[in-house]
């Protein structure tokens, strides 16, 4: 997901978030698939810590099963037994319940072996303070203590969801007062044992407020820096091949041979002239609607776009994508790049005219430098497209001969004319003029 803010500064490196992707203390992220994330993570990374806390629990049970004969009578240690059972075997189903896959994705089950938690450990304490009650030791509000354990398990495990959390407290405190009305408690000891009873429930009322807006607050950070790592990664897999990245990452040398490729060069007929006619604003509108149509035509065929280089496109087939027949999807690209002309000049407003070379041989691809990096291609084979480029008429395609015996569909090219081409010699080059261009499918050809 692209979180929706506005970005205060590139030096600051930090972006406002819109309303819906705010933390609040006492509700939920406006935005309900934020939400939805949010809680799924949350709890996913809480489980391990539910199962200590219930593996805690049950400790303290066992613990109080073994304390109890000492010091209990027989109907009284009978009692706290089967309570203190319930209470393990509640606690190992609940523990048991969070390997469950899709725990994480149900909150109620914290809320209900919470709370039957809580009203056996509340049942537990009115039967051991009401013996100590007959020894004289009045100690029921010490109840509260142990009653706030739990509810100190709850508030932790039920962070960042305050309403169910708050209706948690209600049932809880429902049955505390449904226990203690059961003792004869004077009105001091009712005072005190209420004074305990909120002052415990509002300070993990707080915790678990404060619980939820920290870790919403660290689930936004987190979501905010998958979402940049997330551009971060289509970014670079936009510069350099998937392939050329996992070598990059490891530390290895990024260094390929193409043994049989062939390179389009397709660059814009007279734009030196252009640039003089044109505003810059205007020109760099028309390249950006001719560099988006081509790498439209390359993703549609198979073609893999190498660079732009002031009004030229470089691009090759038989590289690291692959394309098959690598001629006669480079020639397939040419023929649609250039039939894209007349709508690139109704945009523009005035004519037109692009032109494209194609010769076919190895080549040699991989990434150099440590900044800015692209993978780039070298060799002849690229620096005889470039001039073969040159010997195509407008609109028209031009492509050597080693290009058009690799060929299959050589449909629209004439005879070969030996021309001699700038640092290369005499090559035999073929054309393709516009009439045979425009009467001719791309799709076609590329199949």
């Amino acid at each position: 997901m692209v979180l929706r803010g506005q970005c205060l500064g590139a030096s600051t490196g930090y972006c406002a978030m819109s309303s819906e992707q705010q933390p609040s203390v006492f509700g939920h992220f406006a935005d309900r698939a934020t939400e939805a994330r949010y809680n799924l993570r949350a709890r996913t990374l809480r489980r391990p810590f539910v199962r200590v806390y219930g593996a805690i629990f049950m400790i303290v049970a066992l613990a109080y099963s073994i304390v109890n004969p000492m010091y209990l009578p027989p109907q009284e240690n009978a009692q706290l037994a089967i309570l203190l059972g319930f209470a393990l075997l509640t606690c190992g189903t609940y523990i048991a319940v969070t390997f469950w896959e899709r725990y994480p994705e149900i909150p109620m089950i914290d809320f209900i072996g919470l709370l039957a938690l809580s009203l056996l450990v509340g049942r537990i304490n009115v039967i051991l303070f009401d013996y100590l009650d007959h020894l004289n030791t009045t100690l029921h509000a010490v109840g509260v203590i142990n009653r706030l354990i739990v509810t100190a398990f709850a508030a932790l495990t039920l962070a960042g969801r305050p309403r169910l959390f708050l209706i948690w407290l209600v049932f809880d405190f429902l049955g505390w007062l449904a226990q203690i009305a059961d003792g004869q408690l004077r009105m001091f000891e009712l005072a005190y044992a209420t004074l305990s009873y909120f002052s415990g429930t509002l300070i993990m009322i707080a915790i678990n407020l404060a619980v939820g807006l920290t870790s919403r607050s660290a689930f936004q950070l987190a979501d905010s820096l998958d979402a940049e790592r997330a551009r971060n990664e289509e970014l670079v897999l936009n510069m350099l091949p998937t392939a050329a990245v996992a070598r990059i990452r490891s530390g290895q040398l990024v260094a390929d041979s193409y043994a049989d490729a062939s390179v389009i060069f397709i660059d814009m007929v007279g734009f030196s002239n252009l640039a003089k006619r044109v505003s810059p604003g205007h020109l760099v509108e028309l390249l950006n609607t001719f560099f988006n149509h081509a790498d439209a035509c390359a993703r549609d065929l198979g073609v893999e776009k190498v660079k732009t280089v002031g009004d030229a496109y470089l691009a090759i087939a038989g590289g690291n994508v692959p394309s098959g027949n690598s001629a006669d999807a480079a020639i397939a690209f040419a023929r649609a790049v250039i039939a894209g002309v007349a709508e690139m000049g109704r945009s523009a407003g005035f004519d037109v005219a692009l032109r494209a070379g194609i010769h076919s041989g190895p080549v040699v691809g991989g990434v150099i430098g440590a900044t800015r990096m692209a993978y780039d291609y070298w060799g002849d084979t690229v620096n005889i497209a470039a001039r073969v480029e040159g010997c195509a008429a407008a609109n028209g395609i031009a492509i050597s001969e080693s290009t058009w015996l690799r060929a299959r569909d050589r449909s629209g090219f004439c005879a070969a004319e030996l021309i001699t081409l700038k640092g290369v010699g005499e090559v035999s080059v073929f054309r393709c003029s516009p009439l045979a261009i425009a009467d001719a499918d791309p799709l076609d050809t590329a199949a």
